[in-house]
Order: C-alpha cells, then structure tokens, then sequence
C-alpha cells in the first residue's frame, strides 16, 4: 500500500506540472489570436506580460525565460500581422515584454534558489533527527510497542522531542521528552537526555537515580559538566530544559512506575475508556532543578493485560484547526481504544494532520505501549 502510494506522487506532481505548463502557453496562443482578429483600435499584447509572470512563480529560470521568449516572438507576430513590427506602439509593446520577461526570470532565479536551499536544510535536520532518534524495538519483553514522529512543516527547524526504550532485569523502561526551543540547539539537548538515558536506563537503579542522570545531562552542551553560565543581562527562562515522561514497566507486575517532569501525562486505554494518568506529585523539567524544587516522585498506577498507555509531546494537543481551536486527544481517542497500537498511530497520525490542515506547527512524537499476555 505504502510503495503504491509513493509511486503515484510522483506521477501525480508530474501530471499536475504538466497541466501548469500549459496554462502559459495557452494563454499567449489565445492572446495572439485575439489581437490579430480585434479592430485597429483594441490592443491585447500587454496581457502576454502575464505569461513569463504565471511562469516565475512555479518553474524555474530557464522555463521562464523560454516562456518570456515565446511571449516576446508572439508580439513580433501580431506587430507584423497587424500594422509593423518598427510601429511605436508595437515597439514599446515589444520592450516592454523584454524587460518583465528578465525581471520574472531573475525572481523564478531567487525563489528556486531559496527552494533549493531549504531542500538542503530539511536534508540536514531529517539526517541529525535520525541519528539522534532511533527506532524502538516492537517488542519488549510482554510489551508491543509502536512509535511515530511528525516533523513540524515549518521551514526546516526541527524540534526536540525525543523518546528511547531499554531493558533491564525485570522490565522495560521509556522516555519520551520534548526540549526547549527549535533547531540544532534543541536537537543537542536532546542528544544529551537520550544518550544519558541509553547509558543509564538498563542499569538496576531507582527512577529518581535515573532522573538524577538524566537531569546532568541537560545543558552540558558547552562542555563543562553543568549547565552553561547565563550571560549578564540574559533572562533566566533562556536555560535549556527538557520536558520528559520516565517509564518503568516491570514483565511480571500489572503496574506502570512513572515519573513525570513537567511532561503531558500519559493516557491509558482500557475497555473503551481513556484515562489520564496525572501525577499527584509532577517533578520540575529536566534542566530546572536549580530553580524549582528538585523532589522526584514515582507515581504507580495500574497496567493490565490488553491495556494501551499512550505517550506523547504538546506537539499533538497544541495542534489547531483553521478555527484555532487546539486538537481533543481524549475525545478522538475514545473511538479508538480498542486497536492495536500501529493501528492506533496510523489513525491518529492520519487524523491529527487532517485536522491540522497537514501542516503541524510543532514537531509531535507517539509512542503507544500495549502489555500483552507474559508467554509461558
């Protein structure tokens, strides 16, 4: 389904440059024909101005100039047919379409060039997100585990949201986590918290132990082991931080241990119901230890066999319709809280981007966790 469906874009963006190609043409063809057939008096040749100006705006120099070209000769054709191609009103005519001609050029010029060079960009940001944020295992251990990120439509800033598994002795733990900010300082940050976690995560410690080393590893970008110095002048809510969820799923326990630092709290699907799991006792963001009181609670609430947490980033409920109203996740996930968690993430991802308008403002992460039934 998926390899049919990349197949047909590209016909699909062929077909449609095609028809756009031809819009240019037809209209100096209709134009040329007019003008010859109008009485002496009635002039159309300014209306080809419109030719090599349609054309800037979706090809590039070359067709533009070949337009403005043809647009030019067309002139030439109805300034002989009608009176001569030396009359003065034909010869400015004439001059004038030159020189639109070499203005529409120059500007298809820049905005190709502005295309190409945002092309690069999301090359460069897709390529950096994709080291930093590896795939995660469809299964771990009784767990089915399915995941998805949504790159904002924003020019070529990609967020910092993140999400990492690991296993340990007895369970498996998750984070899932957005940093502050957009670009490769966001994207840093994140590195920072994943490579913590992937380091730390596997190790049989308590999640406050746990939170404490990812707490060391936010802002420590600049090298120095903490965070970095505020310049003097500088507002305080310029620190980096990290919003972040830190699961512990134990193979053996009905249960789900998880800390909450500053994060959207988790939704749990169970017999048709959606359920907030909200923390009685949320911890600061990572990064915000030394301004916020630095106390971790590790809040346990139930996870049955057939139940669903979904994990995800204020990407996802911060997303607005045309009338900028914010996207209702619990209210679209009641329909659904019986699916598997691909089939989960393929609707909300489908639903969530038509709601937007298929243009999402912030970077949005999903993970969906289901426990399965332990094997023997």
């Amino acid at each position: 389904m998926d390899v049919r469906r990349r197949a047909l874009v590209p016909r699909v963006s062929r077909a449609g440059g095609r028809l756009l190609l031809a819009v240019p043409f037809v209209l100096i063809a209709a134009v040329t024909v007019v003008d010859v057939l109008s009485p002496p008096d009635v002039h159309l040749g300014p209306f080809l101005i419109a030719a090599p100006a349609v054309t800037a705006s979706f090809a590039g120099p070359r067709m533009t100039a070949f337009v403005g070209a043809v647009a030019v000769l067309a002139q030439s054709v109805v300034a002989v047919a009608r009176t001569s191609i030396t009359d003065l009103n034909h010869t400015y005519q004439i001059i004038a379409l030159v020189l639109i001609s070499v203005i529409a050029t120059f500007f298809a010029h820049l905005r190709e060039r502005d295309e190409n060079r945002m092309t690069r960009l999301r090359s460069i940001a897709q390529a950096a997100q994709s080291v930093v944020l590896r795939p995660l295992p469809h299964r771990a251990g009784p767990l089915h585990i399915a995941s998805v990120y949504l790159a904002a439509e924003e020019e070529a800033q990609m967020g910092g949201d993140l999400y990492a598994a690991a296993r340990t002795a007895s369970g498996t733990r998750l984070l899932i986590g957005d940093a502050r900010g957009k670009g490769l300082d966001a994207i840093s940050e994140a590195s920072l918290v994943l490579g913590a976690f992937r380091v730390t995560a596997h190790r049989e410690q308590g999640l406050p132990e746990l939170i404490g080393h990812l707490e060391e590893g936010v802002g420590t970008a600049d090298g120095a082991g903490g965070p970095a110095p505020a310049e003097a002048g500088t507002d305080d809510t310029d620190e980096a931080f990290v919003t972040a969820l830190v699961l512990d799923i134990p193979d053996h326990e009905p249960v789900v241990r998880l800390v909450n630092c500053g994060h959207p709290p988790p939704l749990l699907l169970r017999q048709g119901r959606v359920v907030p799991l909200d923390a009685t006792d949320a911890s600061p963001p990572l990064g915000l230890s030394d301004v916020l009181s630095p106390d971790v609670t590790v809040e346990t609430f139930p996870f049955e066999v057939g139940d669903v947490l979904l994990l995800y980033t204020d990407g996802v409920v911060e997303a607005r319709d045309q009338a900028r109203a914010f996207y209702p996740l619990t209210e679209r996930l009641t329909a659904w809280a019986g699916d598997d968690p691909e089939t989960l993430l393929d609707r909300l991802r489908a639903d969530l981007q038509a709601y937007a308008g298929g243009h999402l403002g912030d970077d949005a992460a999903l993970v969906a966790v289901e426990r399965l039934s332990p094997k023997p």
